[in-house]
């Protein structure tokens, strides 16, 4: 037959190329001896025996291993570098330190690896590797892909890159010890984390060179046994700490520092020793700040907490993370759309389809998008960065095309000498958007994003936006004329008036520069924007008008400033702390204000070690890498995303067990945060850790958890409860009633006390429901305080008026409280019992009052003045109501396409309508909604309260006689039982 002959004849042909090719690859692959390789310089120990060993040949000896030092460092990394960049299927996470073997059946059939069919598979493989070369389609399905091998060749090269570390580092070389620790402990995907070399390394690094960075990771290391390297030792770990920060080389050693002094961690609390360190930190913060484009460097996206997204540490509705005021935070929409299966990629793509149809709404919604590259940008301006929730990575290029398929409606050609010249007629609306979208792409030039810096093209933009008002506009020309950045000629005077105008529209920016203005010249605020004399060494009086200062601080603040204005109130309140002659009680006040606002700031801008941001790129909080989306890179030896981009698969799916190695570094920069005081951190870790999640926790279908790790998650809630999560005291408060994770030694009575201790705090910030049931739980049953009915069907009631969803727990609580207290007085209590019938107001106000009863009064009556405004359609300008009674955000993007979609439906609906339409539904609907079908049909409440109530308490008697009966045949059972054993004892 001809076809297998032709086969074998193609088979022929290429095992003899492939005899060629191995055969002129060994004679050229290495024309050099191993032995003969750098004999041109001899090393000492290399020289014949017995020669003198001169001070020239020694310091040339020494000047060699220097050298091959560097060269193998240098090597190392770029090898280290280029396994954080490697494709996606390259990519297996590293479980072993050895290689794995040659196949099993090759090796067997082949022992000679030096033979010429050994060597010709061998070659052949190397082929297969090659992108230039490829086998014919009938012998590649054959021959097999070349995924494994690379996977291998991965692995060797990590291998060969930690050996050159060692190599390195036995010659010597300082920086070696270094990136041998940063790659021990933050390893690329293709190396083991390795946390008790990373510990060793930093030893070494830190007592040769005393580098901040390692002696801040060993104070990590110290204070947090991670790894089990080495024990916890708080002393140790402050003395590390001290010494880094004292160097004034790390921002993350003074945050540290200063957390601990705050929050008397290993130390007793002293604000002003807190302040220093904070101060400093806050510094560099600002220096990073300033050394950016003009207007500042872009803030890195707003941190999040993992709970959330699940909807607060307890879920929707019963955490205050998501219930009240707080329903409205991006993070909960964000969270709400994801349980309704709603995906960034869609909302994308309808704006997108939208857009594409010419619609100047979604264009200018999609290009802020870009910008921004959130869907959820922040309230204070384009100055005040972007929510990191909603963040899928900014695309300067997406977002300027979009701005200028708006602004050509309006400007179709450019002219930057007259800029107002050539505008069409257009409606208001498109006007006004253009001017927004003109806004952006002066910003965009100015600060030369996307494209080449040019002041006089972005001053051409801003002109064309401030013509109809636009505050972004006002702010950059008010930017120019500050710097002179197009003649430098600086102008003060027009500088000031459009901030001013910026800052009419309440634009959070242009009011922290006003501030500025007014603090004083000391900082020559609107000239360089940087600071230039020590506030500390002059008096109040010398730094301008600070009321008027302070008021444009506070109104930025209002308006959603995240960043600068939280530092200049920082410093105005740490000069008065400073000052020796200002009360103590008020220096206490204004230490507390600097030391919070100096934290927040020095958290936000920590633009070289942003541990947060890493953490969430890691855990992948936006949802990017699930569906294949990843973030560009930032650079580094090792790339935080190049990481993620790694552990992406062809397909975008990730692997579960690359998934978990990045989980597990995301948990260890969260907790580098937490120690340096990071709340959200904090948040993050206890949240992880936590052992009392289950519903069926501290029964017999849930195990016991671990006390270690409850007592983990335990430091790290009262942390969290320490800077005024609500949520976090009521946590701490389950653990102590629940006991987990506290000390042995703590008595019951001790625990019960600090659990009443933390629900109290909680209910007095007026907010957790949650809370006070807990509170009307305990004194209920007098756990932890005195037994009391009365208080406990105070808090019951509060926590119904503070959240409508617990009204059926509320109502389940009441029954059993009455019922409690019914016994009691039968039983010969001393206490009043609660009655079921009312009292007049005016004897139960006499009878039952209790302090902060007026207070409550007063906010009943108030609430209920205010909710009849409400009902009828008296509100602000800043909201409308929604069907539900709240209050709609017109800056959701989520949610303004649901009510554009919304609205699209109810016209398509009403031309159906116009145009007689009339189906077997509308029928149905017609029939079941006719005038007096529904009234008049509505069940009284009451009555359905009270056939509740009569169901529940029969249940509930059935289910205490069958216990009974249950209990009696056990107590019948055990004698007989323990007759039979002992009987067949004796047998035995």
């Amino acid at each position: 037959m001809p076809r297998p002959r032709q086969s074998a004849r193609k088979l022929t042909l290429i095992a003899f190329f492939c005899v060629a090719v191995s055969t002129v690859y060994g004679a050229t692959a290495d024309p050099t001896p191993p032995e003969q390789a750098g004999a041109a310089i001899p090393a000492v120990d290399q020289m014949p025996l017995g020669a003198p060993v001169t001070e020239e040949s020694k310091a040339r000896s020494e000047q060699v291993e220097v050298t091959e030092a560097q060269k193998a460092h240098a090597q190392a990394v770029r090898i280290i570098r280029a396994l954080s960049a490697l494709p996606p299927s390259q990519v297996i996470p590293y479980h072993t330190d050895s290689l794995p073997r040659p196949p099993a059946i090759i090796s067997s059939l082949f022992p000679n690896e030096h033979g010429l069919i050994a060597k010709t598979i061998r070659v052949g493989y190397q082929l297969r590797n090659q992108q230039w070369f490829k086998f014919p389609a009938w012998l590649s399905r054959r021959f097999g892909g070349r995924t494994g091998r690379r996977r291998e060749e991965t692995r060797g090269r990590a291998l060969k890159a930690i050996d050159l570390l060692e190599h390195a580092i036995e010659l010597g070389h300082e920086d070696a010890l270094y990136t041998m620790a940063e790659v021990s402990l933050f390893p690329p995907p293709a190396l083991p984390l390795n946390v008790s070399r990373a510990f060793d390394h930093y030893s070494r690094h830190a007592d040769l060179t005393g580098n901040a960075t390692s002696q801040a990771m060993l104070g990590f290391l110290y204070a947090t046994g991670y790894g089990g390297a080495v024990e916890i030792n708080q002393a140790q770990s402050l003395l590390h700490y001290t010494f880094a920060a004292l160097s004034d080389k790390s921002q993350l050693a003074e945050m540290v520092v200063g957390y601990r002094y705050w929050a008397g961690i290993g130390v007793n609390e002293d604000c002003m020793t807190a302040l220093t360190w904070y101060e400093r930190a806050a510094e560099k913060a600002m220096a990073q700040f300033y050394d950016g484009p003009p207007g500042g460097r872009t803030l890195p996206p707003s941190t999040t907490r993992l709970s959330d997204l699940d909807g607060g540490v307890y879920g929707p509705g019963a955490s205050v993370a998501s219930t009240g005021s707080n329903s409205a935070r991006s993070v909960v929409k964000a969270a709400n759309s994801r349980a309704a299966g709603e995906t960034w990629e869609d909302v994308l793509e309808y704006y997108q389809y939208h857009a594409d149809r010419g619609e100047v709404d979604f264009s200018y919604r999609l290009g802020k998008i870009f910008y921004h590259g959130s869907v959820y940008a922040a309230s204070g301006g384009a100055a005040s960065g972007a929510e990191g929730v909603g963040w899928i990575g900014r695309d300067f290029h997406k977002a300027r095309i979009y701005f200028v398929s708006i602004t050509k409606l309006v400007w179709p050609t450019n002219n930057i000498k007259a800029p107002l010249v050539n505008k069409k007629e257009v409606d208001e609306h498109v006007g006004v958007t253009g001017a927004i979208a003109a806004g952006y792409l002066g910003r965009m030039y100015l600060r030369g994003e996307g494209v080449k810096k040019d002041a006089k093209i972005a001053k051409m933009w801003f002109e064309r936006g401030a013509e109809y008002g636009d505050r972004e506009s006002q702010q950059g020309l008010a930017l120019i004329y500050r710097d002179g950045l197009i003649d430098a000629k600086p102008d003060l005077g027009k500088a000031v008036a459009y901030f001013t105008a910026a800052a009419g529209q309440d634009l959070a920016e242009a009011q922290v520069q006003l501030g500025k203005y007014h603090y004083g010249e000391l900082r020559d605020p609107l000239m360089t924007g940087r600071r230039n004399v020590k506030a500390e060494h002059c008096t109040v009086a010398d730094m301008g008008d600070l009321a008027r200062a302070t008021v444009f601080f506070e109104s930025a603040l209002r308006h959603g400033s995240p960043f600068e204005a939280y530092y200049y109130i920082a410093e105005i309140h740490s000069n008065q702390a400073h000052n020796q002659a200002t009360l103590d009680i008020h220096r206490a006040g204004s230490c507390g204000i600097a030391v919070s606002f100096y934290k927040l700031v020095a958290e936000r801008g920590s633009w070289k070690d942003d541990m947060m941001g890493d953490a969430e790129r890691l855990w992948d909080i936006s949802g990017l890498r699930s569906k294949g989306k990843i973030v560009a890179g930032t650079g580094g030896v090792v790339s935080v995303d190049a990481r993620a981009a790694m552990v992406a698969s062809g397909n975008g799916a990730v692997s579960g067990a690359v998934r978990e190695l990045e989980k597990e570094a995301a948990k260890l920069r969260w907790w580098l945060a937490a120690e340096a005081g990071s709340e959200v951190a904090q948040n993050n870790l206890a949240y992880l850790m936590d052992q009392d999640k289950s519903a069926l926790r501290h029964t017999r279908f849930i195990p016991t958890p671990s006390n270690d790790t409850a007592r983990l998650a335990l430091t790290q809630w009262i942390r969290s409860a320490a800077q005024r999560n609500v949520d976090a005291l009521v946590k701490v408060g389950d653990y102590y009633y629940h006991g987990i994770g506290v000390s042995e030694d703590e008595s019951r009575e001790i625990q019960l006390e600090k659990a009443f201790g933390y629900y109290q705090g909680a209910v007095e910030t007026q907010i957790s429901a949650l809370a006070m049931w807990n509170l009307g739980w305990m004194y209920e049953h007098g756990a932890g305080c005195a037994q009391d009915f009365h208080l406990a069907k105070r808090y019951y009631d509060m926590a119904l008026e503070t959240n409508s969803e617990a009204y059926f727990p509320v109502l389940l609580s009441l029954m059993k409280l009455y019922l409690r207290s019914f016994w009691y007085t039968f039983t010969g209590g001393t206490e009043k019992s609660l009655t079921l019938w009312g009292l007049p107001s005016d004897e139960a106000s006499d009878d039952h009052w209790y302090l902060g009863r007026a207070k409550e009064e007063f906010k009943k009556r108030w609430s209920g003045n205010h909710q009849g405004q409400l009902d009828s359609g008296n509100v602000g300008e800043d909201g409308k109501i929604d069907e539900s009674g709240g209050y709609v955000d017109d800056d959701d993007p989520v949610q303004w396409a649901r009510d554009r979609k919304r609205e699209e439906l109810e016209r398509l609906q009403a031309e159906h309508d116009a145009d007689g339409g009339f189906g077997p539904d509308d029928y149905f609907d017609g029939a079941t909604n006719r005038p007096g079908s529904r009234e008049g049909i509505e069940r009284d409440d009451t009555l359905d309260d009270l056939i509740f109530m009569a169901v529940l308490f029969g249940i509930l008697g059935v289910l205490i006689f069958m216990r009974t009966q249950y209990v009696a045949r056990l107590e019948q059972q055990q004698p007989q039982q323990r007759g039979q054993d002992e009987a067949a004892g004796r047998q035995q």
